[in-house]
């Protein structure tokens, strides 16, 4: 396509929405040759490298806009209803569904629409609902499933209490769930070390691990005050403290972060997944 038929507009993202979102959301695209699903390819537009797949950037984006945005979302669902159940991978394997992205931030509207264009709804769906029975037959199926935790590290317990404050939902069963969530007493995610304020300060920087201008890291806090991850000069995902100097990235169990320390100061951070040890100078 030439670039003067390419229309695209970025759109940066401020809202108090994400006031429970762990991770920053991407721009999100405007762009007729992602979203004209022009079937007969009358335009004659390049057919993209993962076709007949979804382009990745659609998935991004419908998973972004599930976190807030109802309108947008039905411009985009409504032609290709299969997009209901897209998923994206925030990094190191922080997978999060259209519909777990309207769970965590309390979108009761945006879960409701999803489900009736196909999405399936699951024990973090319905704990945002305070769905007491759905919630308590799950548990009594799959004993020990309430530890389990959702995209970031998101509590069941947690989904459960913004049941409370989400619009339309039964408050009576909403704290009827609660309470026997919190009698379970394991539905409240990994507890990590705490951290000071000024503690966190010394790891706040930029981290390289080559020559090309996206080879490296940015540490920075994210809107709940946690040092977070993401790519250089971008928001990512947080770090929860699991000794000293030893972080994981949004609960990942099999991901492990450690910085190195001379004299007090960060000098290094070095990621520690399955098949990869990667090291990043600060700078």
């Amino acid at each position: 396509m030439k670039n003067q038929d390419l229309k695209v507009r970025r759109i940066v993202v401020k809202s108090s929405a994400f006031g429970l979102l762990l991770v920053g959301i991407p721009n999100i695209l405007y762009a007729r040759d992602i979203y004209g699903f022009d079937l007969e390819n009358k335009d004659k537009t390049p057919i993209h490298d993962r076709y007949p797949a979804i382009r990745l950037e659609v998935a991004s984006d419908i998973v972004g806009l599930s976190h807030f945005n109802l309108e947008r979302l039905k411009e985009i669902v409504d032609p290709r209803p299969e997009l209901a159940k897209a998923s994206w991978d925030w990094g190191f394997g922080d997978w999060e569904s259209a519909i777990a992205a309207a769970s965590h931030t309390g979108r009761k509207d945006i879960v409701e629409y999803l489900v009736a264009k196909g999405a399936v709804p699951t024990i973090f769906t319905y704990a945002m609902l305070g769905a007491y029975e759905a919630v308590k037959t799950m548990i009594d199926s799959y004993p020990g499933i309430q530890k389990n935790f959702g995209p970031h590290g998101i509590s069941l317990l947690h989904h459960a209490k913004l049941a409370l404050t989400t619009q339309g939902v039964d408050t009576a069963k909403a704290q009827q769930l609660i309470d026997y969530l919190e009698k379970t007493g394991n539905a409240d995610g990994r507890q990590y070390l705490p951290m000071e304020e000024m503690e966190k300060a010394k790891y706040v920087g930029n981290y390289k691990y080559g020559d090309g201008k996206e080879d490296g890291f940015t540490i920075k806090l994210n809107m709940k005050k946690l040092i977070s991850l993401g790519k250089i000069g971008k928001s990512g995902g947080a770090l929860y403290r699991k000794s000293d100097n030893e972080f994981t990235y949004n609960g990942a169990p099999s991901v492990m972060i450690n910085f190195r320390i001379e004299n007090s100061k960060v000098i290094s951070m070095t990621v520690n997944e399955p098949g990869l040890i990667l090291t990043a100078q600060k700078i």
